[in-house]
């Protein structure tokens, strides 16, 4: 039977070992049987710039995925609120393709809306400040145009400062944002919906306008590692080892 396979917020850096071993286990005998493997972001804890793919880790990840896209399961890739710098030359490097956020797609015959996460926690207007400025064109090249290591070094900073904000703010700005989710869902059409970001793994039924919507909540990996699978027969989490 077929099935697709859907994670996020795995935030690999060199120094998470376990979470790499978790990494490379599903890697290599789990999604190897998905016909398509989706990571909605945040694969990385940062993402400096593709001209940091030569590091022993990063070419480590990048094998990986390389050989999974080698076995015929396909591999899509969204940007995260962390790895928002990943380009082509990270694509290229595993044979994956990037989506757009959101991204609609049939999956089974059940239209699906793939987003992210981030631009439903609408609450949090200073993270929705900073997200709307490192977006831009031209603030991404100002930066790339850095070396890297002072690129490194500004990203640790803004890491730090994040980290700080966040002990001032209720766990409720952080979540999404019902109105936000429920708007993105009646210009879709009232799909399905499959998200990560927020951390807290789950599944909620949306009841408005006469429509019912599944909101399915990825999982991070520094909790517990995680997978929505998806097939003809439905919706639902895949065992991982931990």
């Amino acid at each position: 039977m077929k099935f697709s396979l859907f994670i996020s917020d795995l935030h690999l850096r060199a120094t998470g070992r376990k979470t790499i071993r978790l990494f490379r286990d599903f890697i290599q005998n789990t999604a190897p049987h998905a016909e398509a493997l989706y990571i909605l972001g945040d694969l990385f804890e940062y993402w400096a710039g593709d001209d940091d793919l030569e590091t022993v880790f990063h070419r480590q990840i990048t094998d990986d995925l390389w050989q999974l896209s080698k076995s015929n399961t396909r591999l899509f890739l969204m940007h995260g609120n962390r790895d928002f710098l990943m380009s082509q030359g990270l694509a290229e490097a595993c044979e994956a393709t990037f989506l757009p956020d959101p991204f609609l797609l049939d999956l089974y015959g059940r239209p699906t809306l793939l987003t992210h996460g981030d631009t439903l926690c609408t609450d949090d207007l200073a993270y929705q400040d900073f997200r709307s400025q490192v977006r831009q064109a031209s603030w991404q090249a100002q930066f790339l145009a850095q070396p890297l290591a002072v690129r490194k070094k500004q990203i640790a900073a803004i890491r730090v400062e994040s980290q700080s904000a966040k002990k001032s703010k209720s766990t409720s700005i952080m979540d999404v944002n019902l109105q936000a989710v429920h708007k993105l869902l009646e210009k879709h059409q009232y799909p399905q919906i499959i998200h990560g970001h927020t951390h807290r793994q789950g599944h909620h039924l949306h009841h408005f306008n006469d429509h019912s919507c599944d909101r399915w909540v990825l999982g991070d990996w520094d909790s517990r590692a995680n997978a929505l699978r998806c097939s003809t027969e439905g919706v639902d989490w895949q065992s991982l080892s931990n």
